[in-house]
């Protein structure tokens, strides 16, 4: 099947590499003229575990292509996929969808015979009915069934995620489509994937309200641990206490610094603004974006009182700058509110990412970056584990203590036992769980 990709960013240049891997003829098509050469010297423009090969092998076998043109690829499309970015609005918080409608537009103009027009950003409700009646008013001859088909990718475990999915939703209001969709996700048939056919509409809002549940499980476990810090419980303990129950699930209850990205900050925000134009308010969520947004500092504020109260003229190393491993995604990421916070304070930062310097150097002033976890905590006054990085779970405790001015360590996402760092001479703190040195409560709605 021949499959256009607009937009070559994190979710078109995924969803491009594994269709062509299926065996379609891709196309990815982007604006940006730097991009696609880079592309085509197979230079990634993103870090993505397994995606650098999976590019190189089908760019090779000739079934994935790079491209600025949009009209060819567009007319000689079986199927078209928008995958380009939807940001928050300045000012409101609701998506951005103006690059939704320019390549709609963009479409109609080049639409060859019968095109499935398949809307793979996040977008909100009627987004669909929208770009149906953009390109219908573009061109009114265009044969086209518009679809929608969110996707469900992880950084950092994407490819996996596309190629093993939990479920495929497809949103669309015809056979024609129905048909053209179920032949581009047969491959997957193997693998047993199901494919939820269901209205355009309800397709659209089941991706941002998987977003926002999801969203509100990290939220709601950083507040349980808040509470067990004050009651002397583990937060560990509760997670897979309730986890265990099928019903609820033990993924995303992990404690910490609170949610970033790409998706679910952006994606709450934005169901939070559909919603109350709607007349519909989702008390649940509004919440859940307040929390968060007030955690990030709350954490800054954690490591401040585990240093005395005062951090003014000390240095704090800071080990992960990207919102989860294995990606080099800054945004939204909690490391560049607490750092801020801390500079805020009078702190002088080192930090250190295995994939996110470069990103953090566009967005972070005034931060030393290291080449790895001992230069950041060289004469460093306390270390902060941010991000929990495979390579920061079995640091030389013994070599970091001798490199630091003060052995504390404040550890965000609970990566080591309380009794391992102590042995070594450390003061330790890390979140919800009993026993740290002088444990205290942060009141984050004080923030």
């Amino acid at each position: 099947m021949r499959i256009a990709m607009i937009g070559s960013g994190y979710v078109g240049l995924v969803s491009g590499a594994c269709l062509a891997d299926f065996g379609h003829d891709v196309t990815c098509i982007d604006k940006d003229a730097a991009k696609i050469e880079a592309l085509k010297q197979n230079h990634i423009p993103i870090f993505e575990p397994g995606l650098e090969a999976l590019v190189a092998s089908n760019v090779r076998a000739g079934r994935l292509s790079f491209t600025t043109e949009l009209a060819g690829p567009v007319g000689e499309a079986d199927v078209v996929f928008i995958a380009v970015g939807t940001p928050s609005r300045r000012g409101d918080g609701h998506a951005d969808l103006s690059y939704v409608y320019a390549a709609a537009r963009e479409i109609a103009q080049a639409v060859k015979g019968f095109t499935v027009v398949v809307t793979k950003s996040t977008v909100p409700v009627g987004t669909g009915d929208e770009v149906e009646r953009i390109i219908r008013e573009t061109n009114p001859d265009a044969d086209v069934a518009v679809v929608s088909n969110p996707e469900f990718l992880r950084e950092g475990a994407a490819i996996a995620d596309f190629k093993r999915p939990d479920r495929i939703v497809v949103g669309v209001e015809g056979e024609r489509g129905k048909d053209v969709m179920a032949g581009v996700y047969r491959p997957l048939y193997l693998n047993q994937a199901p494919i939820l056919f269901t209205s355009r509409r309800s397709s659209e809002l089941i991706k941002y309200a998987a977003n926002a549940f999801l969203a509100m499980k990290i939220t709601f476990i950083n507040e349980m641990a808040d509470l067990c810090e004050s009651v002397g419980a583990d937060v560990q303990a509760v997670s897979r206490g309730i986890g265990l129950d099928n019903r609820i699930g033990s993924k995303f209850l992990h404690a910490g610094p609170g949610y970033g990205g790409s998706c679910f900050p952006k994606d709450t925000l934005a169901l939070v603004k559909t919603a109350q134009d709607q007349g519909t308010p989702l008390r649940l969520i509004e919440t859940t974006v307040s929390i968060n947004d007030q955690r990030k500092r709350a954490m800054a504020r954690k490591v401040i009182q585990a240093s005395g109260g005062e951090i003014r003229g000390k240095k704090v190393a800071v080990l992960g700058l990207t919102f989860k491993p294995n990606t080099d995604d800054m945004r939204e990421a909690p490391s560049l509110s607490i750092i801020q916070a801390l500079q805020d304070a009078g702190a002088r930062v080192s930090a250190f990412d295995p994939e996110g310097i470069e990103p953090a150097r566009q967005v972070l002033a005034d931060v030393h970056y290291a080449t790895d976890a001992y230069d950041a905590a060289q004469d460093a006054d306390v270390l902060v584990i941010v991000t929990e990085w495979d390579i920061f779970r079995a640091l030389d405790l013994k070599r970091l203590k001798a490199t630091m001015r003060t052995p504390l360590m404040v550890d965000l996402r609970n990566i080591y036992r309380r009794e391992d760092v102590v042995r070594e001479g450390f003061r330790y703190f890390s979140v919800g769980r009993p026993g740290d040195d002088a444990a205290f409560h942060l009141d984050v709605a004080a923030e």
